[in-house]
This record gives structure tokens, C-alpha cells and sequence, in this order.
């Protein structure tokens, strides 16, 4: 009987970890029907596309913790016909993109723009860095790091003002071993609720793809662990001091990095412009994406 309890007892433990490994690979066969192009990078494959022509201002667009670069899409589009070249990409252990192991922190991020922008032959030209939720982080410590290199900085509901995991998802941040397995276990089902909590069609049915390959859960996690832990004060103050226009949009409605987030940023950077999107949740790049539009490229056409 003791034998049967304890092999009980170790299938519980392994299964979200068979679980995992019996998730389909990220390989070439997938990304066959990719839109975009793909870069061997320092770090491993980075799916990656241009829109927008060839001779319009950069833009680098960065998106969050589980929403691939297919957030961008409406956006990029109306960024390209107001005659800005855009450029998105997949980070690593999302989308198409190669499924990273190890930290996924500051350094780890950086080298991934600083890669791609070397990839595609940016030289020194300057870029302005659009950046959502984790990407806002992301696009913050990079714009700090290289301010003669960013124009602007535009943040869509940016983390970075605080640890984001909060509750039940900050334990299993914080808890080595035990948190790994949970965030095995029950992640994948608090990301489907949420997911159709806030369905957005188009969208929605993608984001919940992302559960289906190997290596998903593991970024994100890493990434808790990692940028999403940080409190970015001393580089908003730096964007302040180099004089980098910096838009902040938010959703009134946002949950994930609520409205409070605003008077953070405006401690550490009064120079910085905030708009609030009114009835917007954290979807708010793409659920009101013509609102969105409207505010960033108002804030481009501006002279700097």
C-alpha cells in the first residue's frame, strides 16, 4: 500500500512536467506559414516583420509577458500608412521565436533589440520604441541604456513600476521549486480564464495557442522571475535627465498595471505625457487600437 501512495504521490509531481514536454516544439515545420522573416541571433532564432516604407521613420515595437508580436498587427498597420516603417518581433519563448532557457532579465532582453537592430542595419539611426506592458519595461531599460540610439519612447500600460505578479501569481514567482510546479500545473488554466475574461476575437484564440508549445510556460515564468521584478525609477529618471519624449497610455479599466501606476511614473519623470483610454482593460494596444492610433501618432508628428 505504502508502495501504491508513493507512486501516487510521484506521478502528481511529475505530471505537469510530462505535461509540458508532450507540448509540441517550436521548429522550422511550424513557422513554414509564418509571415516575416527570421534572424539567427546571438541568442537563438528571432521571428521578426517589417511593414510600412522603406524610407519612414523606425519604429520598434516590443510587445508583453504572453502576447506575441500578433498584437501589433492593427497598429503596425495604421502606423505604416501614416508613413512610419515598422518593425515587430517575437520574444524569445513566444510567438515563432526560439524557446530560450535560463534568466530572462534586463541583459537578456537588451541583447535581443541590440541583435536585431544590428540584424537589419540600423547603424546609429535613431528609433522610437514602442513598448506594452513587459515590453514597456523592456523599451524603458533600453532607451535609458542607449539614449543617443531611442527619439521617442511610447509606453502602452508599461510594468516596470512595481513587482506585476500579484496575489497567488506572486507566490509562485517568488517560490523556487514549489512555484515552478504550480506554475506548471495551474497557470495554463488562469491564463485561459483571463483570457476569456477579456476575449477579443482574432486575438484571443492566439494568445491561448501560445499554451500549446513547449517552452511557453517556462519564459513566462522566467520572466516573473526576471525584468517583471524590477522597479525602473533610476531609468525613467535618466530618460527625464536626456530628454527623451516619453508618452504613457493606459487603460482606465486595467487591472494588470492599474491606474495608480500613473503617479509612479509621473515621480520619477514629469516630463512624461500620460493619456487614459476610457473603459480600457489591459488589452487596451489592441481592444482600442484607433483611440491608440490616434494618441501616438499625434505625439510623433510633434517636433522634437
Amino acid at each position: 500500500m505504502n508502495w501504491v501512495l508513493l507512486m501516487l504521490i510521484l506521478a502528481v509531481i511529475a505530471l505537469p512536467y510530462v505535461i509540458e514536454i508532450r507540448r509540441s516544439r517550436m521548429s522550422m515545420r511550424v513557422r513554414e506559414d509564418a509571415p516575416g522573416k527570421f534572424a539567427q541571433l546571438s541568442q537563438g532564432v528571432t521571428h521578426y516583420q517589417w511593414v510600412g516604407p522603406k524610407t519612414g521613420p523606425v519604429i520598434l515595437c516590443v510587445h508583453g509577458l504572453t502576447s506575441p508580436s500578433f498584437v501589433w498587427r492593427a497598429l503596425a498597420k495604421g502606423l505604416a500608412v501614416a508613413g512610419y516603417r515598422v518593425l515587430t518581433y517575437a520574444l524569445y519563448g513566444r510567438g515563432y521565436s526560439d524557446r530560450h532557457k535560463g534568466p530572462q532579465n534586463r541583459l537578456f532582453f537588451r541583447q535581443q533589440i541590440e541583435d536585431l537592430l544590428e540584424h537589419e542595419g540600423m547603424g546609429e539611426r535613431k528609433i522610437t520604441l514602442i513598448g506594452y506592458s513587459m515590453g514597456g519595461a523592456i523599451s524603458t531599460i533600453y532607451a535609458a541604456d542607449n539614449p543617443d540610439r531611442v527619439a521617442r519612447l511610447i509606453l502602452l500600460a508599461p510594468a516596470g513600476m512595481g513587482m506585476v505578479a500579484r496575489g497567488f501569481a506572486r507566490f509562485i514567482a517568488v517560490t523556487p521549486v514549489v512555484g515552478d510546479w504550480i506554475m506548471y500545473l495551474v497557470y495554463p488554466d488562469m491564463l485561459r480564464k483571463s483570457i476569456k475574461a477579456d476575449y477579443y476575437p482574432g486575438i484571443s484564440e492566439l494568445q491561448e495557442k501560445e499554451l500549446d508549445y513547449r517552452g511557453f510556460l517556462p519564459a513566462v515564468l522566467a520572466s516573473l522571475r526576471g525584468v517583471l521584478a524590477e522597479r525602473l525609477g533610476q531609468e525613467h529618471r535618466v530618460l527625464a535627465i536626456c530628454d527623451i519624449p516619453v508618452l504613457a497610455i493606459w487603460g482606465e479599466d486595467d487591472t494588470v498595471i492599474p491606474l495608480t501606476a500613473m503617479g509612479q511614473l509621473a515621480e520619477w519623470n514629469r516630463k512624461a505625457r500620460q493619456d487614459v483610454i476610457e473603459g480600457a482593460s489591459h488589452g487596451v494596444t489592441y481592444t482600442h487600437g484607433d483611440q491608440v492610433l490616434g494618441a501616438i501618432t499625434a505625439f510623433l508628428a510633434e517636433d522634437l
